[in-house]
């Protein structure tokens, strides 16, 4: 009965073992496939980020 409940914990961690190897696998995929936009969307977010820092600075940051 012990060595049942030994295999099944074996098996529990190479089930979570298999789960990570996918959610890695789909991330690196994810970010290969969305590296050619990353430069164009970090420059949007800067250029959002600038302009409401500009806007602040213009109006002395007062409501």
């Amino acid at each position: 009965m012990n060595k049942l409940f030994k295999n099944r914990k074996g098996q529990n961690t190479v089930e979570y073992l298999l789960m990570l190897a996918v959610v890695v696998g789909v991330v690196l995929i994810a970010g290969v496939a969305l590296k050619k936009y990353m430069p164009t969307l970090f420059s949007s977010i800067q250029g959002m980020i600038n302009g409401a820092a500009s806007t602040l600075g213009a109006s002395g940051g007062n409501n």
